[in-house]
This record gives structure tokens, sequence and C-alpha cells, in this order.
């Protein structure tokens, strides 16, 4: 005795390869589909309709295969509203909760479809039936889960809409929809990231760097200044050792003991770098190092210079650390969420663990450029599930200053 139910899909389902992932997905798992309608999009902006019939053998077979679909974007022709039990204490979901996607999502309650708010991967939903203004469903990590929270059980009643790529280049993002590129010519490629960061600025979207030391130590710290200064970065996330390294540039002209222009390792400069971070406590930290005089040239000065708000989030590894870096965990990644809450445009810049941090808070409607000489960095980002990224794989010291030549002069 088989089971069945129907399910449809609905954008270019066709061009992004959604319709013939989820016929994959069907019979792979061992099930069989019937397609009862079929509606081609006539035109590059059109969007297409598919409504099909899923039977498999049980009903544990075809939950998973619906599962997967889910996934891909299908949802039920005749969806329920969603599950919704208490959790029974802080910080404990109920049991088969729903786990979320970085795509935008939408639950089903009391026969209205109402949008996630702040959509991250690997979360839970929790809907507010008593919200001011009316009911309201969003993203909550489980750290934050508190006792009687309304937790979406399961996928009944959970819409997923991942990004679709339309016919042409013209798609959500245009250009970033090429994965990691080592080969693509990266003169014109960087002159598209310039663009795509002045047109979010135009548009008044907001831009976040995501830093690692490498970015001082290959010489590339000025360039990035420059693009605080000239207001093209309007949030910065990095750890202890990048603000180190910048602050010690500053001090001393090196970056962990090396000269950055002659790339020599002048007499005790292996100490500079902790001789930089006594100085700052001394001062009480990055700011009032500024006010002080102490610190005069550099991404951080930059920073507290034009007002651009920073997060710098510790590790175990840190030397000091400075009195900015937040050294609670869970502390430094409820700011790096803030951050990637308020991003339309992301610059990954030579930093895995940053990177796969940040990324981990975004939306798949946030554009993100990562750049890194590595290109297991690059690909472990996309893995991990930043699809919407676009990856380069090149120098950033020689990446920053031509995107900083790009936006500044050009």
């Amino acid at each position: 005795m088989t089971v069945a139910r129907t399910v449809e899909l609905e954008g270019h389902i066709i061009d992004s390869g959604m319709m013939q992932q989820c016929f994959g997905v069907v019979m792979d798992l061992g099930g069989n589909f019937d397609v009862e309608t079929f509606e081609v999009g006539q035109h590059k902006d059109a969007e297409s309709y598919c409504r099909m019939t899923v039977t498999a053998a049980d009903e544990d077979a075809l939950g998973e295969i619906l599962h997967e679909l889910h996934q891909h974007g299908a949802r039920l022709s005749d969806p329920p509203n969603a599950t919704l039990k208490p959790a029974p204490e802080d910080g404990v979901v109920p049991h088969g909760f729903y786990s979320t996607t970085n795509h935008p999502t939408k639950v089903r309650y009391e026969d209205e479809w109402l949008p996630v708010e702040h959509v991250e991967m690997d979360c839970a939903v929790v809907v507010d039936p008593d919200a001011e203004g009316g009911p309201r469903a969003e993203t909550k990590v489980l750290n934050a889960i508190e006792a009687g929270d309304l937790v979406v059980a399961d996928e009944a009643g959970v819409r997923v809409d991942p990004p679709e790529r339309p016919r042409g280049s013209g798609g959500p993002f245009g250009f970033m929809q090429g994965g990691v590129s080592a080969e693509r010519p990266s003169g014109s490629l960087i002159r598209e990231i310039g663009e795509a960061i002045a047109e979010t600025k135009a548009e008044g979207g907001s831009v976040l760097a995501v830093v690692g030391p490498a970015v001082v130590h290959s010489g590339a710290g000025d360039a990035l200044a420059r693009l605080v200064r000239e207001g093209y970065v309007d949030m910065l996330s990095a750890g202890n050792g990048f603000a180190v390294h910048d602050l010690e540039r500053g001090q001393y002209g090196t970056s962990l003991g090396m000269d950055v222009e002659t790339l020599e390792s002048p007499r005790k400069g292996h100490k500079h770098h902790i001789y930089t971070i006594s100085e700052i406590v001394r001062a009480g930290g990055i700011e009032e190092a500024v006010e002080d005089g102490v610190v005069e040239e550099g991404v951080m000065y930059e920073c507290v210079d034009n007002d651009v708000p920073y997060v710098l989030a510790g590790s175990i590894r840190d030397d000091g650390p400075l009195p900015d870096t937040i050294t609670d965990a869970v502390e430094a990644q409820n700011a790096i969420r803030e951050q990637a809450r308020e991003a339309d445009l992301v610059l990954m810049l030579s930093t895995l663990l940053h990177s796969v941090a940040v990324g981990n808070c975004l939306p798949s409607t946030t554009k993100v450029v990562c750049v890194d000489i590595n290109p297991a960095t690059v690909t472990q980002l996309l893995d991990r599930g930043s699809a919407q990224a676009i990856g380069m794989v090149t120098d950033v010291g020689t990446f920053v200053p031509a995107l900083a030549e790009t936006l500044v002069e050009e």
C-alpha cells in the first residue's frame, strides 16, 4: 500500500535547477512522482509552475522525501498550520523542532503565512501570538530559548524560498553567481565587486568588512583604512589579532614584528605586538588611545574617527587581549549576529574562522564576497551553507588596494 501527497514548485524552477533536483530527490529516495500540471514561463522574467503527486511505500519514506523536497523549495499544495510546542525550560527546545535554513522562510499560523524575522541557519522558529501589531515569528538560537516559547515543532506549515537564478545574468546577485573564482580575470571581477559596493551604498545599504590579520600583514591595511575613511565600510568584524596587528603597524611600522614595507624583522620586533597591547590597556581601550593621541593612523583609528562600529571577538589564542575584545563566546556571537542582521553586503577578507562565524548568521539574501589566497577557505564557506557567496582566490594584499583604487579614484 502506498501513500501520496501533492507538492508545488513555483518560480524560476527550470533555470535554477530546482525542478530537476526535486525529481532526483524523489527517485533517489525510492519514491515516484506524477506531474499533474506544468506551466513554463514564456519569457526570461516569467516564472514557471509545477504541481506533482509524490508517492512512497509508507509514511516514513514519504516523510523523508518531503523533508528533502522542502529544503529545495517545494511546498505542500494544502499546507497545514505549523505545529507549535512550548519550550519545556530555558535553552531547551521540543523534540523534532524545525531547524532553520538561511533562506527566506514563512510559517503558517491561523491560516495566514507569517514571515520569519532574522532568518539564520541552525536556529529554532518561535511564534509570538500576542506580539504588538499582531502575531510574529522569528528565529532564536537555542541558548536564547525561554521556557514557554512556542516553538515550531516540525516542517508542517513551513515554507522555504531558496534564492533562484532567472534566465540571463541579471539575477538577485548578477555576477555573484559564479561560486569560487580562481581563473576569472581579477581586474574585471574587482571592478564588478566595487560596483556592487557602490550600488549598495547608493541604495542606503550597509557594508560589513570581516577581516583577518593577513590584511595588515600583507600590506593592505592602509587601503582598508582608506575604504573606512571614505565611507565604503559601515561595520567591521574581526578578532583580537587583527586589531593588534593594525595598532602595532601604527606604533612601530611592523606587523607581528615584521616591517610591512621592507619585510625585515627589526631587533626586538617580536615584542612589538605585546608592547602595543600594553599601551592600549594603559590608555583604557582603543577609543581612549585615539583620543589621547596614542593611536594616530590605521584601520582601528579610522573606525573610531569615523564612528564605524566594530566587533572584536576573542579566542583562546589571544595575547592580552585588548580591552575592546569580547572574550565571552556567546556575547561575541550575539554581537556578530547584530552586525550580520544590518549588513546588505559582506566583504570577507582572509579569515576562515570569522568568515564562517559571520556566514552562519547571514540570510541567503545578503550579498557576500569572500577573498582568500587559500581556496579551501572559500570552498569551506560555501560548503557550510553560504551558497550566495562569490569566492575569489587571490592575495588580499593585492585585492584590497585594487578595490580601494576602483572605488575611490574611479
